[in-house]
């Protein structure tokens, strides 16, 4: 550590503490040349986890962003907000545990979707047709169709 007073680089650590917030480490040190003391502060220096956009930018992931974009989707809809927080959970756990520090939004995007199926239908085709940019109202015909086919499906194993 470079003394702040007269640039010398050898101290002696005084005083060693956890900051009040627990997020660093505050040392007095004092200069081996000029014996004055300063302070210096250790924190951890942490990588974001980053998303890959479609266009091939890199972001930090943002769990707000999830979150508000599931919050469009269910906007007047009978879906609980715990349900809402355990899909932002599980995203942000899917970002997390990436070797590479690195998700494609596409996957992340696939993944909300099979969620928002199950949890909700009309948030399903809200949150879809944005992610999906749907060009026309043919696009998101063809998207309600195949919903309606699959429920039709399913009531029938039933």
């Amino acid at each position: 550590m470079k003394c702040p007073f007269c640039g010398h680089l050898e101290d002696k650590v005084v005083d060693s503490r956890e900051s009040r917030e627990g997020e660093a480490i505050r040392r007095r040190r004092e200069c081996l040349r000029c014996e004055r003391r300063f302070t210096s502060y250790e924190r951890i220096d942490e990588i974001p986890y980053m998303v890959i956009k479609k266009d091939g930018r890199r972001e930090p992931f943002d769990r707000n962003k999830v979150m508000a974009g599931l919050l469009r989707a269910c906007e007047k809809r009978p879906v609980p907000s715990s349900k809402l927080e355990s899909i932002v959970n599980a995203i942000e756990k899917y970002v997390q545990e990436s070797s590479e520090r690195e998700r494609p939004t596409s996957k992340i995007g696939e993944m909300i979707m099979r969620r928002l199926k199950e949890l909700d239908k009309v948030a399903y085709v809200r949150f879809a047709s944005v992610y999906l940019e749907f060009e026309d109202v043919s696009e998101f015909m063809t998207e309600l169709k195949h919903l309606v086919r699959t429920r039709n499906q399913a009531s029938r194993k039933n």
